[in-house]
């Protein structure tokens, strides 16, 4: 096994709350009032004490969730706004994940109306912390863990139970790198024929993600998206969950948004997954020097995509910590473009916006 090469991730600042006399801070006082009163009608079912609400954690989405002490033990009540996160979905996958004999949050009580909804608590251990803080050895343990889960997942969670993921939401999906980080985030404008090589990279991108074999894709399956639950690993964060490319998640789990690993590990990693997956019949392509093809450029359009992604978080949504990860980001996909003659022409793309991101001072 090689030494895999762990850069501190870019920690995010929490975000304080208040709900009534709680120590939760709602900005929608309405909101805050139809949280209360709905959880004061499940204080006897599950025996919750209010006073002890508090937060739990909050994303780069509109999502949030509050923990909760009740007769069990504790629980987590999710505060998804209507409107803006989707809650039907994230029931729908709890209970996929439940069926399949997976470890997640179970739906306890729900309210797709009002977009509240109480969970088991599956505890505060993400998998980022323990990894950043653990030895080269105890790191290879859980990433492999983490991969093994994945093909458990990938071999038990229906994808004809999630909606389609294809080339019309992939085009879409780089189009936020041109949007955000090209033209809001670096104030560039590309010539028409620059754009032109734009759209011919991403017509290789998209066709090779087409041609993939198709199963569950959690679509965030990574690090900070799983929690160490004794000897299991728990899944998080699945409500965008489709039926998409089986290099997807992979990709996902070996270039994380907030670790950077050894690319000589990466591989060995991906070698492990590969064997695993062809040994429960998982239709990933018999030649691995394919599968390492595929995966890269599925990752560099998921790159792509944050590249966009974080832009747009900084300038829209006024989350400005995320883009001190673009460095990182420009590393991944600019290697990989470096690699494949048909992918070369995005490194004249990237050169002038990935030299700016480190003169602009953002960790990498």
């Amino acid at each position: 096994m090689s030494t895999p090469e762990l850069q501190a991730a870019h920690t995010r600042p929490s975000e304080d709350t208040r709900c009534a006399s709680v120590e939760v801070k709602w900005s929608d006082t309405a909101r805050r009032d139809a949280c209360w009163a709905w959880l004061s009608a499940r204080v006897e079912t599950w025996g919750l004490a209010l006073s002890t609400l508090r937060l739990a954690s909050a994303d780069a989405s509109f999502r949030r969730y509050l923990r909760v002490n009740a007769t069990v033990g504790s629980l987590i009540v999710m505060d998804a706004p209507p409107g803006h996160e989707d809650l039907e979905a994230f029931v729908r996958v709890a209970g996929l994940i439940e069926q399949a004999g997976l470890l997640g949050p179970r739906v306890l009580s729900h309210d797709l109306a009002q977009g509240f909804a109480l969970l088991t608590d599956l505890g505060d251990e993400l998998l980022l912390g323990v990894l950043q803080r653990a030895s080269p050895e105890s790191a290879h343990d859980l990433m492999v863990q983490g991969l093994h889960t994945l093909v458990a997942w990938q071999r038990a969670v229906p994808a004809q139970g999630l909606g389609s993921w294809g080339a019309s939401q992939w085009r879409s999906e780089l189009s936020l790198f041109e949007t955000w980080c090209v033209q809001r985030e670096f104030g560039q404008a590309w010539s028409q024929a620059q754009a032109a090589q734009w759209l011919q990279v991403c017509d290789r991108l998209v066709d090779s993600a087409a041609q993939q074999p198709v199963v569950a894709v959690h679509r965030d399956w990574m690090p900070r998206n799983l929690m160490l639950c004794g000897p299991e690993l728990g899944i998080l964060d699945f409500q965008d969950a489709a039926a998409g490319p089986i290099t997807y998640d992979v990709v996902s789990w070996l270039r994380d948004a907030f670790i950077t690993w050894d690319e000589a590990q990466e591989i060995d990693w991906a070698i492990r997954y590969w064997q695993r997956a062809r040994e429960v019949g998982l239709a990933v392509d018999p030649d691995f020097s394919e599968f390492w093809r595929q995966l890269e450029w599925m990752g560099l359009q998921r790159h792509l995509r944050i590249l966009g992604v974080f832009c747009r978080l900084k300038h829209r949504d006024g989350k400005p910590q995320y883009a001190q990860d673009l460095p990182r980001f420009f590393g991944y996909a600019t290697r990989v473009a470096m690699r494949y003659r048909d992918l070369r022409p995005l490194v004249a793309l990237l050169e002038p916006l990935s030299g700016q991101a480190v003169q602009a001072g953002y960790t990498f």
